[in-house]
């Protein structure tokens, strides 16, 4: 994520992701130790919260409130995953202190049907301006879908496939996502979600990131340690930010 390393203050921590939005600042930490841990540390009005969560630290986003938090880590040791390694995506309500370290349980639609499988990972959540509205990656099977969720009636459902790391808009009505192209492996691009229109935006690299909209205009991403922007309607070309 952009600008993703920091210094902590309290902490004295370096934060392998940061996140700060409507008054709300979140640091996730990496921590030494078999297995790997993380603590994720949420600042919001005065007040902190500290949480150990285990993994690597991949992912972390602020809703546009600051009311909402989520994350993402690489685990090990789950069993369906031949390579040793899989997802685990946690969501904290900083108004009402709900905690949920995974949201594996979440009912998941699709194609119209409840989706059941043990290789289910979720990770990349991105709040609406109601904080209940997320959108995130879910694979299975070889398969990555896009979803949309309703975090208080903790459902979700299906949109579409081959969209990774999504991150909403200002306006709520697009999502910049990461798509798996060739030879990639991924792309950056931007998704209409009233017509479902995508739109390869003009970074050729490979972007291995959850994209940031810096304005309604400009998406910024990390890439090689360093910071870029580039428009989000495809035109246009990518450029190193200070």
């Amino acid at each position: 994520m952009l600008h993703a390393r920091s210094r902590t203050a309290e902490a004295g921590a370096a934060c392998e992701r940061q996140s700060a939005r409507g008054g709300t600042v979140a640091c996730l930490a990496a921590r030494p130790g078999v297995p790997p841990m993380a603590e994720l540390v949420v600042t919001r009005a005065g007040r902190e919260q500290r949480h150990e969560v285990p993994g690597i630290p991949s992912r972390l986003q602020v809703s546009p409130s600051g009311r909402m938090v989520s994350w993402t880590v690489f685990v090990s040791g789950d069993s369906y995953n031949t390579a040793g390694f899989s997802t685990r995506t946690g969501i904290l309500d900083t108004e009402t202190d709900d905690l949920r370290k995974s949201i594996e349980d979440i009912p998941l639609t699709v194609d119209g049907k409840r989706y059941f499988a043990p290789d289910l990972n979720f990770w990349g959540v991105t709040f609406g301006a109601d904080d209940s509205r997320f959108y995130a990656t879910a694979a299975s099977r070889g398969t990555t879908h896009l979803i949309e969720a309703d975090y208080r009636g903790w459902e979700a459902e299906a949109l579409r496939d081959n969209v990774e790391c999504p991150s909403l808009s200002p306006d709520g009505t697009r999502l910049a996502f990461k798509k798996r192209v060739t030879p990639g492996p991924w792309q950056l691009h931007v998704l209409d979600l009233a017509t479902m229109a995508e739109t390869p935006l003009a970074e050729a690299r490979s972007v291995d990131d959850q994209a940031v909209w810096l304005d309604a205009d400009t998406v910024g991403y990390g890439l090689a340690k360093e910071q870029w922007s580039v428009p989000a309607d495809g035109t246009g070309e990518p450029a190193r930010l200070p």
